[in-house]
C-alpha cells in the first residue's frame, strides 16, 4: 500500500455493474411510435460501479464487490473501475452469463432507463462470505450498498459490515417496499430520493411540503441518518438521536442545490452517494458531508456518461469555493 493510499479512507461498494447503452434523442417515443435518434454511446455504468468510481475519484481507497459476465462488456466495466483507481479484484466474472445492461433514453437533460440485470442478478450471499470480501466489508470505514443486486446479498453484506466498524450507507434504489429489518438494523445512513422516501414511509403521494417531516420521521423510526436528494432543489437530511452520524442541529435540515448546465443527469445520485460515503468516512459531520456531495453531484451532470462525468475531489473543492465566493 502506498503512503498516498494510507491517507485515504477505506470504502467498499457492493452492488451492480452495467453497460449503459445511451441513446440521445430530441423526442422520447410514445407507444407505437418510431423516432430518429441523434447519438448512441456505450458507457460504463450500474449504480454500484458508478458509486465506486465516484468514491475513488473523490479520495476514497475503494473496493468494488459485484459480478459481470464473461463478455466484452464485462471487460470494459472492469477497465473503467481500475482506470478510475478502484480495486476491481472482487468483481466476479461469471461464465456463460451476460453482463448487466441499461438502456438509457436521454432527451433534453432528462432520462428514462430500462435495466437488464444479467450477472447482477446472480450475486448471492455466499459471495459476501468469501474471505477477501469479508475482510473488505469489516475493515472498511464505510460500506455503500444499493438495491440493483438481490436483496439477500445486500442484507448479508450489511450484516458483515456491521460486525466491523464500518458506517453502512444504504442507497435504497430502485425502491423496494418492505425492506427487511435484518438489513435496516445494520444501516447508519439511508439516502432515498423523493419517490423512494415515499415508499419507505408508506406514503402513496409525498407532497413537496411534506418532505422535511417525512425525512425526520424516517430517521427517528430507523435510528439512522436520512438524506433525501431532490435534484436541482438540493437535499433534506436529518440525523437520528443517538445515531453514529450527527448533524449540527436537530430536526430536518436543507442543503441548497447549485445551478449548472445539465448535460446528462444519469449518474448524479450515484455521484452524491459516493461523495457522501467518502466525506463521512473521513469523519466529517453530516452537514459537511451533504455539502460536499451536493457539489460533486452538481459537477457530475455537466458531462455525458455516469462514470465519465464523475469529478475529482480537487474539482469539487474548487467548485464549492467558487459558489461560496459568489454567495458573499
Amino acid at each position: 500500500m502506498s503512503d498516498d493510499n494510507q491517507n485515504k479512507p477505506l470504502i467498499t461498494v457492493v452492488g451492480s455493474l452495467n453497460m449503459d447503452l445511451v441513446v440521445k434523442t430530441d423526442i422520447i417515443p410514445v407507444e407505437g411510435e418510431t423516432v430518429s435518434g441523434e447519438e448512441l454511446h456505450y458507457l460504463a455504468g450500474g449504480k454500484g460501479a458508478n458509486q465506486a468510481v465516484a468514491a475513488a475519484r473523490l479520495g476514497g481507497q475503494t473496493t468494488m464487490v459485484g459480478a459481470v459476465g464473461s463478455d466484452g462488456f464485462g471487460e470494459r466495466l472492469l477497465h473503467s473501475l481500475t482506470e478510475s483507481g478502484a480495486d476491481a479484484s472482487q468483481v466476479r466474472i461469471l461464465k456463460d452469463t451476460v453482463t448487466g445492461t441499461a438502456s438509457i433514453w436521454l432527451s433534453k437533460g432528462d432520462n428514462r432507463i430500462i435495466v437488464i440485470p444479467g450477472a447482477n442478478g446472480q450475486v448471492v450471499p455466499a459471495m459476501m462470505e468469501e474471505a477477501d470480501t469479508v475482510k473488505s466489508l469489516t475493515a472498511a470505514a464505510a460500506v455503500l450498498l444499493q438495491l440493483e443486486i438481490p436483496l439477500p446479498a445486500v442484507t448479508r453484506a450489511a450484516q458483515l459490515a456491521a460486525e466491523g466498524s464500518a458506517l453502512v450507507v444504504l442507497n435504497p434504489a430502485p425502491a423496494v417496499p418492505g425492506l427487511p429489518q435484518e438489513l435496516l438494523r445494520c444501516v447508519d445512513v439511508v439516502t432515498p430520493n423523493r419517490s423512494e422516501l415515499a415508499v419507505l414511509t408508506g406514503r402513496d403521494d409525498l407532497r413537496p411540503e411534506d418532505v422535511d417531516a417525512a425525512v425526520a420521521e424516517l430517521a427517528a423510526s430507523l435510528g439512522a441518518a436520512v438524506v433525501t436528494t431532490l435534484g436541482p432543489e438540493g437535499a433534506v437530511y436529518a440525523a437520528a438521536p443517538g445515531g453514529r452520524v450527527q448533524a449540527g442541529r436537530a430536526g430536518a435540515c436543507r442543503a441548497p442545490g447549485y445551478a449548472v448546465s445539465a448535460v446528462d443527469t444519469t449518474g448524479a445520485g450515484d455521484c452524491f452517494n459516493g461523495a457522501l460515503a467518502v466525506a463521512l468516512a473521513r469523519g466529517e459531520t453530516l452537514d459537511a458531508a451533504v455539502s460536499f456531495a451536493m457539489g460533486a453531484a452538481a459537477l457530475s451532470v455537466t458531462k455525458l456518461g455516469a462514470q465519465t462525468g464523475m469529478p475529482s475531489a480537487r474539482e469539487v473543492e474548487a467548485f464549492l469555493a467558487e459558489q461560496k465566493a459568489k454567495a458573499q
